[in-house]
């Protein structure tokens, strides 16, 4: 009787507060943080399991070898859900008559603050640590997520052009791989080699192509998307705008480090 008890106390704080459309957000965005909290102290444990090496490392290498596997694990999630609810559901679908502009779900925002929570985390850390975690280009990329997220998922407006922008995430896991490899002293492995040259199709694709067809979407749909808020209406534009011009630079340097890679490969 007492765990049937629990278990309706369970259901009724999932239903009244968890995912109650008002909170959904908030709670959303702190999930999100405790989530990156436990992936990086997962992947600190494994890691000094697993890795012989890790021990070895320099305080610094050990925080960015641990926040990686955080950002690995938020991009293995965000595209996932990304990837699910473009392709494998209709809320984004033709089939289903209104803008596309404005549909947003429960699970779309929520998976949204999650987002948003990484995001801040993520950036508080590259603030701590200025520069160990990365330069200003990843500063501007992070903030320019952070606030295009956070503004979708507070007005549910431009939700399918955010999920399609999310997507383009499938490449970290190939990137924090890279730098493993490179920082477990395997640079001349075989794996690293695989690994470089799936990192370059992947981002040909995710965010070269993908950016292109968001372009030619927008263009296509421009009578729904004036329609927005004046504010989600110039971030349509401006975010995957910015974030391709930085997708540009760096594929110029992923495949000048292919080349690089391929010409010294015996």
């Amino acid at each position: 009787m007492a765990m049937t008890a629990y278990k309706y106390q369970a259901q009724a704080l999932m239903r009244d507060y968890l995912i109650s459309d008002p909170l959904v957000p908030y709670t959303s965005v702190l999930i999100g943080i405790v989530l990156c909290k436990m992936a990086y102290d997962s992947t600190r444990l494994l890691s000094s399991f697993y890795f012989k090496g890790y021990s070895s490392l320099t305080k610094i290498q050990r925080i960015e070898w641990n926040n990686r596997g955080m950002s690995s694990a938020h991009a293995v999630f965000i595209t996932a859900v990304s990837l699910y609810l473009v392709v494998l559901t209709d809320l984004f679908s033709d089939r289903l008559k209104g803008p596309i502009t404005f549909r947003n779900s429960i699970i779309s925002t929520f998976a949204l603050g999650v987002s948003v929570g990484y995001f801040i985390t993520d950036l508080a850390m590259i603030f701590w640590l200025y520069p160990s975690l990365g330069g200003m280009e990843y500063v501007l990329h992070h903030t320019l997520s952070l606030v295009a997220i956070a503004y979708t998922m507070l007005s549910g407006e431009g939700q399918f052009y955010t999920y399609m922008v999310l997507i383009s995430e499938t490449t970290t896991p190939e990137i924090n791989l890279r730098w493993f490899l490179d920082t477990a002293g395997l640079k001349k492995s075989s794996t690293y080699l695989v690994n470089g040259i799936l990192m370059f199709v992947v981002w040909l694709v995710a965010r070269i192509f993908l950016f292109l067809y968001i372009f030619y979407h927008i263009y296509l749909h421009y009578s729904q998307i004036v329609q927005m808020q004046a504010f989600g209406y110039y971030l349509t534009f401006l975010v995957p705008s910015v974030l391709f011009v930085m997708n540009t630079m760096w594929f110029v340097k992923i495949l000048k480090g292919v080349k690089k890679t391929l010409a010294k490969w015996p």
